[in-house]
């Protein structure tokens, strides 16, 4: 019997931080250029970092830097949250769309902190 290892793509929080991201990305490309230079960039670095520090912290040895990364992401989620919070407030997303990332937004801690568990229950080293 083969033995199965677990796979980035196995991961809900890194699949899940992966689709928000191209969800904020399809949004922000459609923003005139002001709002794009200025929130947009910013909001979609952010989105970005989400997966990315997962998939940094899932690809390093040691359980404590593995999980020092997916508290950055924690942080990026943070932070996403204060440029959604802005575009709505400055009128670039409509009630219905802000209510949508908002909800993603909402599950992301929650699956961030469940694989920091697992890690942390795991991992020896």
């Amino acid at each position: 019997m083969e033995k199965k290892f677990l796979q980035l793509n196995d991961l809900t929080s890194y699949n899940s931080g992966f689709s928000f991201a191209n969800k904020v990305w399809d949004i922000v490309i459609k923003w005139d250029y002001f709002a794009r230079d200025t929130i947009g960039k910013q909001f979609v670095n952010a989105a970005d970092s989400i997966s990315a520090n997962i998939a940094e912290g899932f690809g390093r040895y040691h359980k404590k830097d593995k999980i020092k990364f997916y508290y950055y992401s924690l942080g990026s989620v943070k932070e996403c949250t204060d440029w959604l919070n802005k575009a709505k407030i400055r009128n670039l997303v409509s009630e219905q769309l802000f209510a949508e990332l908002n909800e993603l937004m909402e599950k992301l801690p929650r699956d961030i902190h469940q694989l920091i568990k697992f890690t942390d229950d795991h991992l020896k080293i």
